[in-house]
């Protein structure tokens, strides 16, 4: 097998073909031998396009002109992917108002942004007892949030932590 995965021209093993033309229209089985004869008096190349199709499908066309489309489409593709990213804050059930408010800035531009954003309450030491005040930072986040963003996962408690993770609201 070629290294960039489509056979062409000699490499095709099979014996017998279907041969598509280079506009596309149907030619008819012939005998690999007869096609490639087809091809090399077009000035092109017959290539395999199914593979496992009963007889194998070819197609004459430009292979180099196809592989520099194919690079085209995959670098437009990956131009057009938007990358959504994982934020995380972290807080503390002991979280005074106005740190809070300043995490929550942080969380309503990282959604703003279009990332996701996880938050974090962690415990330390005896503060575990205290789960409730934890929910309830959680809540209010939910609550301070609810114009840009939406709960995707609930919060859920993992040992000494409680988090949760907010996705934003869909851009009208």
């Amino acid at each position: 097998m070629p290294q960039d995965g489509v056979r062409r021209n000699e490499q095709i093993r099979a014996r017998e073909v279907r041969v598509i033309g280079a506009e596309g229209e149907q030619i008819g089985i012939l005998s690999r031998v007869e096609a490639m004869a087809l091809a090399r008096e077009a000035g092109m190349d017959l290539v395999e396009v199914a593979a496992t199709a009963d007889p194998p499908v070819c197609r004459i066309m430009d292979f180099g002109k196809f592989r520099y489309e194919q690079q085209q489409k995959k670098k437009e593709a990956r131009r057009n992917q938007s990358v959504v990213q994982i934020k995380e804050i972290k807080v503390r059930p002991k979280t005074d108002d106005h740190d809070y408010e300043t995490k929550l800035r942080h969380i309503r531009r990282f959604l703003g942004d279009g990332d996701r954003c996880r938050v974090t309450v962690f415990f330390r030491g005896r503060e575990i007892v205290h789960k409730d005040r934890g929910q309830a930072i959680l809540e209010r986040v939910i609550e301070d949030t609810r114009d840009v963003g939406r709960v995707e996962q609930e919060p859920s408690a993992e040992g000494r932590t409680l988090q949760m993770l907010l996705v934003p609201l869909p851009k009208k």
